[in-house]
């Protein structure tokens, strides 16, 4: 990816957060390299060299800074890609794709030829696959060791090291000093609770997380999510271990804060890239709200709702059930019937370490697999409360994800694969296009994802209370590509009071 070095340069003087995570600076006269926004004096410009990545500033030999961290900038939104194969790439190795399989194996589940998969990273990126593996891990284990009370062992695992002795060794390599170095020298973080440990998730401001909790709390499904205030909840269960996660926002230093029970210590970057997702944290505001300004009905909102998102989901099939049960009925109704659902056939296991006294403790339960639901009978789903049509509706959706039919725990890799994953949900029985958009905006992350035909967009966009027709709302939308889907959200905020 080409810079403009003179342009990165005034960002990096004016710490600009909205190149946060969109390049990194090498100073050559330290070996070290930074974010935009460090606060460090900033060097003169012909001792700078700028990078898209932190991978890349890491292979010309650069180290990472230790006050600005650059393991806690933000990432980039697919749309942030010049090659959408790359940011799907990307994504999957976040999730750690490449922990226990092979760049062969990505490439097959991306779609092309390990040789092409390879090329087009390094194009774009400046690095090989593997090295950008490396270099996550790296941030991974980094920002554990700052804040967190780990041993070094569990930090190894929930980075992404199948063995401790690589852990040291890699560390070792890219930082010139072992582990356990760093953390004498830095100190743990003391802040979280007993049995905890905490990630920070930097994002782009301005972030409207007032916005994002008022649109969770009412569609939070009892049992498996909440909001309290200003913090959201999720029970999370991995392996045999259930633990409830806390996160909060702290805007004086632009990162959501995740408070982690121990025990799911080994899904660190899995929760990460998740919670990142729920959140829309990659999001450029900047960029989008420049482009959805050319429309009048819009304005409003953009100035009312600086920083808007589009809620994500921590799990993809648990929002298509979701987004099943709320057809033709309210939200409160339809978050009743999910709760209904949770109880008849959710995960009751009991949260390791036990949940506390107070909100947390009325999470005790996770939501139905694909697996699990597909194997309930109609009436057995029937008896939440639905009619037999719906409960029919959503077995066939659960064995359609459950065979790999439907697809929606990976990002899609460009617009056909978003177009035949939407084609695959609207060929099952009781899915309509409506509920296809829907899902497409907040399970599948599609940021140009529209559903035209919704009353709330048409009524939005028409004039005296009059909607307009679902074809005039299609053509309006089509100068706000590629971000229609944060076009969505701000008719429906403009419909508020």
């Amino acid at each position: 990816m080409d810079l403009d070095a003179d342009r990165c340069y005034r960002a990096l003087t004016a710490k600009d957060r909205r190149f946060d995570g969109l390049f990194f600076v090498g100073v050559a006269t330290t070996g070290i390299y930074c974010r935009p926004v460090c606060t460090a004096r900033t060097p003169r410009r012909d001792r700078c060299t700028f990078y898209d990545s932190a991978a890349a500033a890491e292979r010309a030999g650069f180290r990472a800074c230790f006050q600005c961290r650059p393991e806690l900038a933000p990432g980039g939104a697919p749309v942030d890609a010049r090659s959408r194969l790359v940011a799907a790439a990307v994504a999957r190795i976040d999730a750690g794709a490449l922990d226990d399989g092979s760049v062969d194996d990505l490439a097959r589940e991306l779609g092309v030829a390990a040789r092409h998969l390879r090329r087009v990273v390094h194009d774009e990126l400046g690095v090989s696959p593997l090295e950008l593996a490396q270099t996550r891990r790296l941030a991974m284990a980094k920002q554990l060791l700052h804040d967190s009370d780990l041993g070094l062992a569990e930090i190894g695992f929930a980075a992404g090291f199948g063995s401790v002795r690589r852990f040291n060794a890699a560390f070792r390599d890219r930082f010139g000093e072992p582990p356990r170095a760093l953390r004498g020298a830095r100190g743990a973080a003391r802040a979280a609770p007993a049995g905890t440990f905490t990630l920070r998730l930097g994002y782009r401001p301005p972030l409207d997380w007032a916005g994002l909790l008022a649109y969770l709390g009412p569609r939070a499904i009892p049992g498996v999510e909440a909001v309290d205030g200003a913090t959201w909840r999720r029970r999370v269960v991995v392996g045999d271990v259930a633990g409830v996660v806390a996160v909060t926002d702290d805007p004086d230093r632009a990162a959501l804060v995740a408070t982690v029970p121990v025990a799911l210590a080994p899904a660190a970057r899995s929760l990460a890239t998740r919670l990142r997702a729920v959140f829309d944290l990659d999001a450029r505001p900047d960029a989008i709200e420049a482009a959805l300004a050319v429309e009048p009905a819009l304005r409003r909102s953009l100035r009312r709702r600086p920083g808007l998102r589009v809620p994500g989901a921590f799990d993809p099939f648990e929002l298509a059930v979701r987004a099943v049960l709320g057809q033709q009925v309210s939200v409160r109704g339809a978050t009743t019937l999910a709760g209904r659902l949770v109880a008849r056939l959710g995960d009751a296991r009991p949260a390791a370490p036990a949940a506390p006294a107070g909100p947390a403790a009325t999470l005790d339960r996770g939501f139905p697999g694909a697996a699990r639901l597909a194997a309930a009978s109609p009436d057995e789903v029937a008896a939440i409360g639905l009619p037999g049509a719906r409960a029919r509706a959503l077995i066939a959706l659960a064995a359609a994800v459950a065979d790999g039919a439907v697809v929606l725990d990976r990002a899609p890799v460009h617009g056909d694969d978003v177009a035949a994953r939407v084609a695959a949900l609207e060929a099952l029985p009781g899915i309509g296009p409506w509920t296809a958009a829907y899902v497409a905006m907040r399970a599948l992350r599609w940021p140009d994802a529209f559903p035209a035909g919704d009353l709330g967009v048409r009524k939005a966009l028409g004039v005296a209370g009059a909607p307009v027709t679902a074809t005039e709302a299609a053509r309006r939308a089509e100068a706000w590509r590629p971000w229609r889907a944060y076009a969505v959200l701000h008719l429906w905020s403009s419909l508020a009071p």
